[in-house]
């Protein structure tokens, strides 16, 4: 009966259960009919469907924050750079205005403040606003103290500058924390943040994956209504796609994945002839898995570009297994946001980046990816191998057990 339980947070939250695992909504869900004390299933629901806050509760179980300070830096990077060629043009009238939405517990708006700061921004120039559905974790983002698990990767002097070492973690700055107002709210109310002026710059990184289709138009379309027209949106890797496909046009940094509205086209002068209607371009569509070996080097051809892009899709492929399967991890976890940044959502790169991250014993952000490549392509074979297996190793037979009936599904159907 777990359905109509993925039904409600599919209407308030717009959460796909295949994106999250149906175990993690049943977890969710036992945990919250605990500390309810219902005796089963269908007291939850009628206490769940007769309770807001209940209904709060749930989500907040359900929604696990996944972040750190700096993540994709060179989007942070490009920020600092367009802040300073927009800056101008506000001419002292007004602060830049960035929102950072879902904010979570606080790393990524308090990440932007700092990347300005550092870029020789003023503290009085900017303002960030951050957005999240859960109260939980905002009122952590609030107390502004984070553990060692905020802080990943090599180049750490941010932290120097701006925290305070404690005894068991480390306290934001003041000059940070004040540049940063937080707030309760879901991006699935029409009326999100209605009255506000709209933005220089919006963050919305790694949430659309989540949604089905329809909600993800939807989504987009309130994310530009909170941007202004001349403005900039930074989003996930997997989400680039996407916004291309929602008139959305990137801006050219490498790895930094923002996007701006597309400038409306000059129309032509009108003729006498008629003109003859464009031929339509049919897009090729993506590999189905990785090849096991790099293929040779192919002559270069005269013509059809769709071939083309499809060989290179095919070869940054291959080149990510040879990575991997040598050795390589770093690497070949480059060469996968790359792909992803040049290619947009690829179930074989979300699976190459699952098995990365299964090798180096990360299994919470294995176990993410694999479902980001089954969300894509459900019946994903080494996608859906290795995720059971990681599900059996965790204690989830039940979980495995689905998975490999849903392998075995797959190969039935493929073979008739």
């Amino acid at each position: 009966m777990i359905e109509r339980f993925e039904a409600l947070l599919k209407h308030r939250i717009g959460l796909e259960a295949e994106s999250v695992g149906r175990v993690v909504i049943e977890r969710a869900v036992r945990q919250r009919m605990n500390a309810c004390g219902s005796r089963d299933e269908d007291a939850y629901w009628t206490t769940l469907n007769v309770s807001p806050v209940e209904q709060q509760a749930l989500v907040e179980a359900v929604v696990v924050p996944e972040t750190w300070f700096f993540r994709y830096p060179e989007s942070f990077a490009a920020l600092g750079r367009l802040a300073f060629e927009r800056l101008p043009s506000l001419a002292g009238g007004r602060p830049l205005r960035i929102l950072s939405l879902p904010c979570s517990t606080g790393e990524e708006p308090y990440s932007i403040v700092m990347a300005l700061l550092d870029a020789g921004l003023a503290p009085g120039l900017f303002q960030v606003d951050a957005m999240d559905i859960s109260e939980r974790v905002l009122e952590r983002a609030r107390q502004g103290w984070y553990g060692r698990n905020s802080f990943r990767g090599d180049d750490l002097g941010y932290r120097e500058r701006h925290f305070i070492p404690t005894g068991e973690g480390f306290a934001l700055a003041q000059q940070v924390a004040s540049r940063v107002r937080f707030m309760q709210g879901n991006l699935l109310d029409p009326g999100v943040l209605a009255g506000q002026p709209p933005y220089d710059f919006v963050f919305c990184r790694n949430l659309l994956i989540y949604f089905d289709r329809a909600t993800q138009g939807a989504v987009v379309e309130v994310l530009k209504r909170l941007m202004l027209r001349d403005g900039a949106m930074f989003i996930g890797p997997a989400e680039a796609s996407l916004l291309s496909q929602q008139g959305m046009q990137p801006l050219g940094y490498p790895q930094a994945f923002v996007f701006r509205h597309t400038p409306p086209q000059p129309s032509a002068k009108p003729h006498k002839a008629r003109a003859q209607a464009p031929t339509p371009v049919i897009p090729m569509p993506l590999p189905r898995r990785a090849l096991a070996r790099p293929r040779a080097p192919l002559p270069k051809p005269e013509a059809p570009k769709a071939p083309a892009a499809k060989e290179s899709r095919d070869a940054a492929l291959a080149e990510i297994a040879g990575l991997a399967n040598s050795g390589r991890s770093n690497e070949a976890r480059v060469a996968c946001e790359a792909f992803l940044a040049a290619h947009g959502p690829s179930a074989d790169a979300f699976y190459w980046l699952g098995l990365l991250s299964d090798v180096a014993g990360k299994a919470d952000e294995a176990q993410d990816y694999y479902r980001k490549a089954l969300y894509l392509v459900p019946l994903h074979a080494e996608a859906l191998a290795h995720l059971a297996a990681l599900l059996a190793a965790r204690g989830d037979r039940a979980g495995a057990e689905r998975l490999q009936q849903r392998a075995n599904r797959g190969v039935n159907n493929h073979g008739r």
